[in-house]
Formats: structure tokens, sequence, C-alpha cells
């Protein structure tokens, strides 16, 4: 049986694919497998070629971020870029989505999670490192300093010309 995670991460997938297919591009799930992209996308004439890696969430939890990984930290390509999808808390709320080119998740992320094992947990003891990374539209509120603040994902929301321009 598909659990309800892997379920909601293809509607996420599916509906990033229908974003680009509107916008006239050519879009297809990668097979089952590749390890860093959920999508691949060309233009009409296949000229161009870029993938997407798709991370969905639901308004839950109190910092609004998506579960990442230490290897999203090393992987950049000028030609792969990340959905971030947030369905929001109902099925009738509108899905915000923000395209960032691989690069730049990879260096919030390593600097994000720097800051954080540099700084004492709740009660001043070293953090101990681990796998798991956070990408947050707001790492400030954290209490993680980089730069990083409310808003700084803005310029990227709905942002699916950095795609059909690549």
């Amino acid at each position: 049986m598909t659990s309800n995670t892997t379920v909601f991460g293809a509607a996420g997938e599916h509906y990033v694919m229908c974003q680009l297919l509107r916008r006239g591009l050519i879009a297809a799930l990668a097979p089952v497998g590749v390890p860093n992209a959920d999508i691949v996308v060309t233009d009409q004439i296949g000229d161009r070629l870029c993938a997407v890696q798709v991370k969905t969430r639901r308004d839950k939890g109190s910092d609004g971020g998506w579960h990442m990984g230490l290897k999203h930290e090393t992987i950049e390509s000028a030609n792969l870029f990340y959905a971030f999808v947030d369905f929001g808390r109902d099925l009738v709320s509108q899905p915000n989505s923000f395209i960032v080119p691989s690069h730049i998740v990879a260096d919030v992320l390593r600097r994000s999670h720097q800051t954080w094992l540099a700084t004492p947990g709740r009660k001043g003891q070293k953090r101990k490192d681990g796998n798991m990374r956070r990408f947050l539209p707001d790492y400030d509120r954290m209490g993680i300093k980089i730069g990083c603040g409310d808003g700084w994902l803005d310029q990227f929301r709905e942002n699916w010309n950095l795609v059909t321009q690549a």
C-alpha cells in the first residue's frame, strides 16, 4: 500500500508538471530511482534540457519549511532547479510555489546548517550533527542569522521563468 506522504509528494510533482506544461514546456516525470530529479524539462524542439526536484509540504509544523538532506548541500547544477510547493492548510488553499536554482539551495543549506551547529542547544549543549536539513522561508525566526530572514524567498515565488529561460 502506498503511504500518504508518497501520494502527497506525487501531487506536488504533478502540480509542478502542470505549471510547466501550461507555460509551453515539455515536462515529464523522471523514471523511478533517478536520484536528483523528479521532472525532466525541455522546450518544444528539444534545444534545452533541465531538471526539477520537487519538495512538497502542507501548512504543518512551526518553521514553515521543507525536509532536505545532507546530500542537498552538494547538488549544484545550472540545469537543476527545486520547486518548493506549499499546499497550505486545506484543499481550498491556493498552492504557493518557490522555484529556486540548485546552487542557491545548496549554499543556504550549507550556511544554515553550519550556523545551527555552531550555536548551543537549549540547555547550552553542543549540537549533534546529522543528515537532516531544513529549507526555510525565514531562518531568522529560528535564530539562524545568515541573511535569509522573512521574505527572502519572495524573489522565487511562482518564478517559473527561471526554468523557462534555463
